[in-house]
C-alpha cells in the first residue's frame, strides 16, 4: 500500500480517437494522418472531374493511377491538406482568437459539399468566357468563407494559400509536368486561385473541428478525473 502511495500520479489525458493516446504530440500526428487521407480522397475525386472535362492534361508516361491522376497528385494534396488543417487551429491559438463560428460536424460537411460544388462548377458549367467564370468562382469562394468561417485569420491564410499554390502550379506547368487547356493567367486558368482559396478554407475548417474535438474530449476526461 505504501509503495502504491509513493507512485507518481500520471495525467489521464485521452485523445479523441485511441484511448491509449496520452500525449498532445500523438494526437497531432493522428489529426495529420486523418487530414492527409481526406486530402487524398478529395484530390482523386476533384481531379477526376477536371480530367473528364479536359481541363487538365497529364503526359501519358506519368498517368499511372487507376483514377486517371498522376501518381504524385494525391500525396501532394494530402500533405498540403494536413499542413493546412494543422496550421489553422495553430494560428487561432497563436492569435488568441479561438474560432467558434458554426463549430459542428454538420457545418463542416456542408462546407465540403460546397467546395466540391465549386470545383464541379469550374469543370462542368459553361460560361461565356474565362473572366465570367473566374468572377463567379471568386464570389462563390468568398461566400464559402463568409458562410463557414468569417475569421480574419481564415481569410488571410486562404489568400496566402491561394497565392502560394498558384505560384507552384505556374512553376509545374512551366516545367512541363502537366498543362491546362486554354490557359489565360500565364500558364494556368484564371479561376485556379479561387479553387485554392476555397480548398484552404475547407481543410482549415476540418482541421479546426478535429482540434476542437480533441480539446473537448481531454477537457471531459480532466473533469471526470
Amino acid at each position: 500500500m505504501a509503495e502504491n502511495d509513493a507512485m507518481p500520479t500520471l495525467p489521464k489525458k485521452c485523445g479523441p480517437y485511441i484511448s491509449s493516446v496520452t500525449s498532445h504530440g500523438m494526437n497531432l500526428v493522428i489529426r495529420g494522418v486523418v487530414l492527409f487521407f481526406i486530402g487524398v480522397f478529395l484530390a482523386l475525386v476533384l481531379n477526376l472531374l477536371q480530367i473528364q472535362r479536359n481541363v487538365t492534361l497529364f503526359p501519358p508516361d506519368v498517368i499511372t493511377s487507376i483514377f486517371s491522376s498522376a501518381w504524385w497528385v494525391p500525396p501532394c494534396c494530402g500533405t498540403a491538406s494536413a499542413v493546412i488543417g494543422l496550421l489553422y487551429p495553430c494560428m487561432d491559438k497563436h492569435l488568441g482568437e479561438p474560432h467558434k463560428f458554426k463549430r459542428e460536424w454538420s457545418s463542416v460537411m456542408r462546407c465540403v459539399a460546397v467546395f466540391v460544388g465549386i470545383n464541379h462548377a469550374s469543370a462542368k458549367v459553361d460560361f461565356a468566357n474565362n473572366m465570367q467564370l473566374s468572377l463567379t468562382l471568386a464570389a462563390l469562394s468568398i461566400g464559402l468563407w463568409w458562410t463557414f468561417d468569417r475569421s480574419r485569420s481564415g481569410f488571410g491564410l486562404g489568400i496566402g494559400i491561394a497565392f502560394l499554390a498558384t505560384l507552384v502550379s505556374q512553376l509545374l506547368v512551366y516545367n512541363g509536368v502537366y498543362q491546362y487547356t486554354s490557359p489565360d493567367f500565364l500558364y494556368v486558368r484564371s479561376w485556379l486561385p479561387c479553387i485554392f482559396f476555397a480548398g484552404g478554407i475547407t481543410m482549415g475548417n476540418i482541421g479546426r473541428q478535429l482540434a476542437m474535438y480533441e480539446c473537448k474530449v481531454i477537457a471531459e476526461k480532466s473533469h471526470e478525473d
